[in-house]
């Protein structure tokens, strides 16, 4: 049996907000170059991993 003094929130209220739309970076990078910033961070880490 559910309770009658339940209270649901609107999305909105619910922290689900889209900044998104209301702002424009000017700074974008592609994905591509983020991946390989990635690997290039990995390898650094393995590199001073196995040095020291």
């Amino acid at each position: 049996m559910s309770r009658k003094d339940k209270i649901s929130m609107p999305s909105s209220g619910a922290g689900i907000t889209r900044y998104f739309d209301d702002y424009k970076s000017k700074i974008e990078f592609k994905p591509e170059y983020i991946i390989v910033l990635v690997i290039i961070v990995i390898i650094i880490e393995i590199i001073l991993h196995m040095s020291g």
